[in-house]
């Protein structure tokens, strides 16, 4: 579990009640379920709109990276490479083929499938760049979603919030009923702001980073390859790869 992703949300919203009882508020009045449903339906809601299905489902699903990133062992991956650039220069590229299959990672797999069927290596580098930049495009239109998220929420709360002055206006003759459509009105635009600024935005660019983590590791593997296909040094590539390293 990604630790810091936990320890962040819990500070966010721990200063956020801590103000509140320091300015010496109830807890309580910052629980308006008819707020919340407000602001995270309306939200929801205008996402699933502008999102095309495929794309909406895959940013819902990424959002476990936020706590449980997907493992990227660089150091593991240049050993692997490593191996392959020494079984190619001495026993040559179709020895590779025995590896193929055993390779769980399907970019990596096809570009060592490319490179054992004897594809040149500027070929190679384009096939499998292009791959590289439709999936890197793909990623990055699925985490949006949570940017765009960020982007709704302060304004659907603050349409929560104008509804729940409409309330208030609705029942200035019956004062019992004034306290609970302020309250509302107000909590809306605070659920709005604060899932914006301490939720959506923040995900969005946590999994833009993980995203930039997948890519270097899918160059890693490219460059590896083709300097395969060249008949570099395995001790020249290995250095190369590490120069990726940060």
């Amino acid at each position: 579990m990604d630790r810091i992703s936990a320890l962040g949300l819990l500070t966010g919203i721990l200063a956020i009640v801590g103000g509140q009882i320091l300015e010496g508020g109830h807890v309580g009045s910052l629980s308006q379920p008819t707020a919340m449903l407000i602001v995270v339906g309306g939200t929801l809601g205008a996402v699933m709109l502008q999102s095309p299905y495929a794309t909406f489902m895959r940013g819902m699903r990424m959002a476990k990276w936020v706590w449980y990133p997907p493992v990227v062992n660089y150091q593991q991956l240049i050993q692997q490479i490593s191996n392959w650039s020494q079984v190619s220069r001495r026993e040559g590229l179709l020895a590779l083929d025995a590896v193929v299959q055993s390779l769980k990672d399907d970019f990596a797999r096809k570009g060592l499938q490319l490179l054992v069927d004897g594809a040149e290596p500027e070929r190679l580098r384009e096939v499998l760049e292009v791959e590289i930049s439709t999936y890197e495009q793909e990623m990055k239109l699925s985490a949006r979603i949570w940017e765009a998220a960020g982007g709704y929420s302060p304004t659907i709360g603050i349409l929560g919030a104008v509804m729940g002055l409409i309330h208030v206006m609705e029942n200035l003759s019956d004062p019992s009923k004034l306290g609970a459509g302020i309250a509302v009105a107000f909590v809306a635009t605070i659920y709005g702001v604060g899932l914006a600024n301490l939720v959506y935005l923040p995900m969005a660019n946590k999994l833009k980073t993980h995203i930039s983590r997948l890519i270097v590791q899918r160059e890693m593997i490219v460059d590896g390859l083709v300097g395969i296909a060249n008949g570099d040094n395995p001790r020249i590539i290995e250095s190369r790869l590490r120069g990726y390293l940060f």
